[in-house]
């Protein structure tokens, strides 16, 4: 399973790049604005930093509009993804764009029905909010599941990205299903590292040959 960072932050992606577990980011307008950030400046600083796909949002509604965005945010970078709702105008625009060779990842996903409508457009990713549902008592993990298996079955090559992860768990379950993507916040990616009897067992050894007075390198 692939792993993208779900943020805007250059400072983070730079620190995460290092872990070779960053396959590609994504961006929204929310998260940029937080930054205080221009955004085509901040696209391409990202985009110079990571090979894959970074998605960068739309935030017209209607076709036209949305395309004239989407060919503009492409521009910016080859590696760019375009994002855009899960709405008629937006799978319209997903079906042009690409045509144009360029990649589109459809966003705020909440439905199989949905899910389908986007494979059909030709969407390079489907981004489906497990947490948003989880919220309203719904059980996002099984949205997954569902989109996965229709995806199998009729061979769509468009990628399951789970968005709005929230926990580890969401990960796991995200890679048991067989999800093609999750993108994570920077904080849920730090958090895989840790299991308290990883730390418990580290600091044993240490303890142990600390006793020994030895070094693995001679001085």
């Amino acid at each position: 399973m692939k792993f993208f960072v779900d943020t805007a932050d250059i400072k983070q992606i730079e620190e995460l790049i290092h872990t070779g577990f960053v396959d590609g980011v994504t961006t929204n307008p929310s998260l940029i604005a937080k930054l205080g950030a221009d955004m085509s400046q901040t696209i391409k600083s990202i985009c110079s930093l990571i090979k894959g796909p970074v998605s960068a949002e739309v935030t017209a509604t209607d076709h036209e509009s949305m395309l004239n965005e989407g060919q503009y945010l492409a521009s910016l970078a080859k590696n760019v993804a375009v994002k855009v709702p899960l709405t008629v105008d937006g799978l319209k625009t997903c079906k042009k764009l690409r045509e144009q060779d360029i990649m589109v990842n459809v966003t705020l996903c909440f439905s199989v029905a949905q899910a389908l409508l986007a494979a059909k457009a030709g969407a390079t990713f489907i981004s489906p909010f497990v947490g948003r549902l989880d919220d309203i008592g719904e059980k996002g993990m099984n949205l997954i599941e569902d989109i996965v298996i229709v995806y199998e079955n009729y061979g769509f090559e468009t990628e399951v990205l789970v968005a709005s992860v929230r926990t580890k768990q969401h990960v796991v379950d995200a890679a048991l299903i067989g999800a093609h993507v999750a993108t994570l916040p920077p904080k849920i990616i730090h958090e895989l590292y840790k299991h308290e009897l990883t730390d418990k067992g580290l600091k044993a050894f240490l303890d142990d040959w600390s006793k020994t007075g030895q070094s693995i390198i001679p001085k």
